[in-house]
């Protein structure tokens, strides 16, 4: 990949690409129990005070986002398509609507990914015994944390340079509010927002992919999926995608042998290792100049 032969649209992964979940969420599990706790006003049993003064949350902020994997890999195969949706197609007025990729979609018929953070976030105060630290209502607003979450710090100009140059899209596995919210918090300026819930499965589901090519009218080979995840770029590279890994501190899932190796194929376009400032590397490597900083 270079500047001679660019992508003519950059497709990013969101969680742990661009923003920071992990100091996000282990700090507000961590000030939302201690909070509680401190209440003059909560009901909370002797039982779960003892279990919550002695949990990790950094722990628990990452058992909640393994969850959140396997539900992703889980529903990767669910696709859907015109003949499965009474409904039809979402309105092309809609401004993210991927009208050209021929997807159906029923509002209420696909899982979310906020669905399943509150849903697994409620087992997961169940099977560490801390149901009962917060109120359902309090339950659910911390389950949308996730719409919160701070950028790496190289995130935001990185992007606001890119764009410059560059259509910039999500595609991530997060529904389209979430990654509307995030974008307003975290100063992320996308050309559009692509997610998962606009095709009715998640990836590495090929049709994810495929249909988020389509709907701006490109072959696969003229856009690039960025992330940090080893399983989303192979997905995307399968189906003719250029590639650009972000190397980030404890995202990646694959085990050293194994990125050994994919580095070793060359199914990888463009590699930023975890010191070469993240997405700001990507801006330079794709000429696009980001002020105030010396790249």
């Amino acid at each position: 990949m270079s500047t001679i032969n660019p992508p003519k649209a950059l497709f990013f992964d969101v969680f742990g690409t661009v923003v920071d979940w992990r100091t996000t969420v282990s700090q507000t599990l961590s000030n939302q129990a201690t909070f509680s706790l401190n209440s003059t006003t909560a009901s909370i049993p002797a039982s779960v005070r003892l279990f919550a003064s002695t949990i990790s949350w950094p722990d628990f902020a990452q058992e909640w986002r393994d969850t959140y994997r396997a539900f992703t890999l889980a529903h990767s195969k669910r696709a859907s398509s015109p003949s499965s949706s009474a409904k039809g197609k979402r309105p092309a007025s809609s401004p993210y609507a991927p009208e050209a990729n021929g997807a159906s979609y029923t509002p209420g018929a696909f899982k979310t990914v906020d669905q399943h953070h509150h849903d697994s976030l409620v087992q997961l105060l169940d099977a560490h015994h801390l149901t009962g630290l917060w109120t359902p209502t309090e339950t659910h607003a911390i389950s949308q944390i996730w719409h919160f979450l701070d950028p790496h710090p190289d995130s935001p100009p990185a992007l606001h340079a890119l764009g410059s140059c560059y259509p910039i899209y999500t595609l991530s596995n997060g529904n389209v509010s979430l990654l509307r919210d995030l974008s307003l918090h975290a100063d992320l300026p996308w050309t559009r927002i692509l997610s998962s819930e606009h095709f009715g499965a998640y990836k590495p589901n090929p049709g994810v992919y495929l249909g988020a090519a389509e709907a701006l009218g490109l072959r696969p080979d003229q856009c690039a999926m960025v992330a940090s995840h080893l399983d989303d770029l192979k997905a995307a590279s399968r189906v003719g995608m250029q590639t650009v890994y972000v190397e980030r501190l404890d995202e990646e899932d694959w085990m050293e042998d194994e990125i050994r190796d994919a580095r070793a194929e060359g199914w990888v376009d463009m590699w930023v290792g975890v010191e070469e400032r993240g997405c700001l590397e990507v801006a330079r490597r794709l000429g696009a100049g980001v002020a105030g900083w010396n790249i």
